[in-house]
């Protein structure tokens, strides 16, 4: 069982953006920028790439309304997306508000917030879903 599948489970706490019956949504508890969301699959896949069709479709379509909000909630040229894919075996892709190709790059140190702040972070996403 991936690190992704117990915090969906319930099983490790986590900064809970959204969810449905396929895909799980959350803040990135070690984020590069503020507003560093994971979408992630219900099902244990480690590629990307090797979800089935509907999944990979169905992936961006659950993602969309979440970088809006991300959009709305920070102040950014855009919401950003990236597939790495090596930090757990399980299928995501990372959310971030961005204004430069600095901001998306995964050679930066990370933030390190406080617990008040990733609730901030949250419940003003969610406020804009």
């Amino acid at each position: 069982m991936t690190i992704f599948s117990k915090i969906i489970a319930g099983e490790i706490p986590c900064y809970k953006i959204a969810e449905n019956e396929k895909f799980f949504a959350f803040l990135d508890i070690f984020p590069l920028v503020k507003g560093h969301v994971l979408v992630t699959t219900k099902i244990e896949v480690d590629k990307l790439f090797d979800l089935p069709d509907d999944y990979l479709n169905a992936l961006l379509v659950f993602a969309k309304p979440i970088a809006h909000a991300i959009e709305k909630s920070f102040d950014c040229n855009r919401c950003g997306i990236s597939v790495i894919g090596l930090e757990v075996p399980h299928a995501h892709v990372h959310l971030m508000p961005i204004n430069s190709e600095k901001d998306i790059s995964f050679t930066s140190s990370k933030l390190k917030l406080s617990p008040e702040e990733f609730k901030n972070i949250q419940q003003k996403i969610v406020s804009n879903l």
